[in-house]
This record gives C-alpha cells, sequence and structure tokens, in this order.
C-alpha cells in the first residue's frame, strides 16, 4: 500500500461518482481540495460526518475549497444513503460528490486502509482518512483516524485556514491558534522584511535566550 503523505501529489484517479465519471486531478483543477474516506455506507459515525460535511460546506466554499468523499459502495447505493444524511441534518443538503468504490482500489491508491476492521466478508475498510490537497494536487495536511472515531469539522476548518495563510504570507500558526488570533512570523523572514512585509507591526517577545524568534503579528 502506498504511503500517501504530506507533500505527495494526491493520484490522478478516474472513478464513478454521485456526480458521474471524475477524473481527480481534473476535477481539483487549481483549487484547494478536501478528500476524505468513510468506511461505509449505512453505518452511524460516517451519517454524522457526511451530515456534518454538508453543514460546514458553504464555509469550504467561501473558502475555495471543493469537497470530495468516498465510501467503498456503489453510486445507488451513495444515493440512496444521502437520503439518510439529509434527514438526519436538516436543511443540510449533500451537494459535493462521493466517489464508488467497490472494489476498493482507491482506498488501497489513497492509503485509507484500517488494517484492523474489516467489514462482514472479511473486506477491508478505510480509515477516517482526510487529506487536504493543494491547487499543485500535493498533499498539504493529513489527518488518519480509526473507523471507531468520529472527526471534528472545526478542527478542519483551523487547520484549512491555516495553511492557506502560509501558503500567502511566509507565517506559521502558533499551538491552539485560532481564525483571527495571531501568528507567528518564519525565522527565514529578518526584522528589516518583517517590517515591509507586515505594515500592521509585529510583536516580539522578550525571552530569557534574547533571541528575536518569537515574532507575533495578524494578517
Amino acid at each position: 500500500m502506498p504511503g500517501l503523505t504530506i507533500g505527495d501529489t494526491i493520484p490522478d484517479l478516474v472513478a464513478d461518482s454521485t456526480h458521474g465519471k471524475i477524473r481527480l486531478h481534473d476535477y481539483i483543477d487549481a483549487s484547494w481540495t478536501i478528500v476524505f474516506s468513510h468506511p461505509a455506507d449505512f453505518t452511524p459515525v460516517c451519517t454524522t460526518e457526511l451530515g456534518k460535511m454538508a453543514e460546514y460546506a458553504q464555509v469550504f466554499a467561501q473558502q475555495g475549497v471543493k469537497l470530495v468523499g468516498l465510501s467503498c459502495n456503489d453510486v445507488q447505493s451513495h444515493k440512496e444513503w444521502i437520503k439518510d444524511i439529509e434527514a438526519y441534518t436538516p436543511g443540510c443538503k449533500v451537494t459535493y460528490l462521493i466517489l464508488a468504490d467497490p472494489n476498493r482500489e482507491i482506498i488501497k491508491q489513497l492509503n485509507m486502509v484500517d488494517p484492523n476492521e474489516k467489514d462482514s466478508s472479511g473486506n477491508p475498510l478505510p480509515s477516517r482518512a482526510l487529506h487536504i490537497v493543494g491547487p499543485d494536487k500535493k498533499v498539504k495536511l493529513s489527518f488518519l483516524y480509526p473507523a471507531a472515531t468520529g472527526r471534528n469539522m472545526d478542527e478542519v476548518v483551523r487547520v484549512l485556514e491555516s495553511l492557506q495563510k502560509a501558503s500567502k504570507h511566509k507565517i506559521a500558526t502558533p499551538a491552539n491558534w485560532k481564525p483571527g488570533d495571531p501568528v507567528v512570523i518564519s525565522p527565514s523572514v529578518s526584522n528589516e522584511q518583517a517590517k515591509e512585509m507586515f505594515p500592521r507591526g509585529y510583536k516580539t517577545v522578550d525571552l530569557p535566550s534574547k533571541k528575536d524568534y518569537l515574532r507575533f503579528t495578524n494578517v
């Protein structure tokens, strides 16, 4: 199984989906994309997660992000399952596409197999994997949860904004950072450069080492 991880180019898959057959790289185009897998249709945690993705879809759209779901069932099963997802999350529609992977080939290519979970026939199930993919088709961040643990969509939104800010500015986000909080300036940026790059100014933390590497600003 390939070890898809940060910095890798996501495979250019061709697959059936609830929006018809797609080629993944063409679908991503020049957008940020979230690719997320689920163990199976008509399962409890997955239903809550896809409902939350539907609830947050507008938030992601405002950030220019496309959503690609994946579950190891065929398209007709996905379409029937969507009715349950929307009933569980009233007022939220599943407008994003869900890839079909009944032969479990895609989950292997995307490194989304949970080695400890199998279906009633003994087939491997996907882990709860989520890859945030940049416009260059490379993986920027990955979450990997076991099948038994649901994801936190607020954390997905948080790290996505962190990645997008870091791609535009020479900054990083500190521990427990939330959108709107100050960020730290990259050590590769000199103080003189920082004055030009961050006209709103920045604050340097006074540390015992007297090194001025911990600089906070707002972007």
